[in-house]
């Protein structure tokens, strides 16, 4: 029997300041302004940050077993990032979205033990998100 599945898809975009060059980290931000400091930021105005996603997603996330599935879409160029829920997950955060290789987990993060972080990230999509007007599709799948 197929394992339960929930999507909620963000729509985000690129930034002149992008590098994805963070080691550990991958942030999608509702900010629209980026310094060269934040290394990790790959998708600015997003639609939706941590509190805005659907409640049943939320608590489906922090489900011991929940796996999450991170697809990122830039005009022709898609990457995926697999991540873990965790019931340490707050959730809660208005405006940033954190995926952590880490356990760690504050109110920004949206998933654990992430097999990619900023600098795993295919060049040709960051590439693609250097450039402010280069619309950005996330769509995050947990499978509990």
């Amino acid at each position: 029997m197929p394992s339960p599945v929930l999507t909620e898809v963000i729509f985000g975009l690129g930034h002149e300041n992008i590098q994805a060059t963070h080691h550990s980290t991958v942030e999608f931000t509702k900010d629209k302004h980026l310094t060269r400091n934040g290394d990790c930021i790959l998708i600015v105005a997003a639609d939706k940050g941590l509190a805005d996603l659907d409640a049943q997603f939320r608590a489906a996330l922090q489900k011991p077993h929940a796996k999450l599935t991170i697809k990122i879409e830039a005009a022709d160029v898609s990457e995926e990032i697999h991540a873990e829920g965790s019931p340490k997950l707050a959730l809660t955060h208005p405006v940033e979205m954190v995926l952590r290789k880490s356990d760690f987990a504050s109110d920004r993060t949206l998933g654990v033990h992430a097999d990619k972080a900023a600098k795993d990230l295919s060049r040709k999509l960051v590439e693609k998100l250097k450039n402010p007007h280069q619309k950005a599709k996330i769509t995050l799948t947990i499978h509990f």
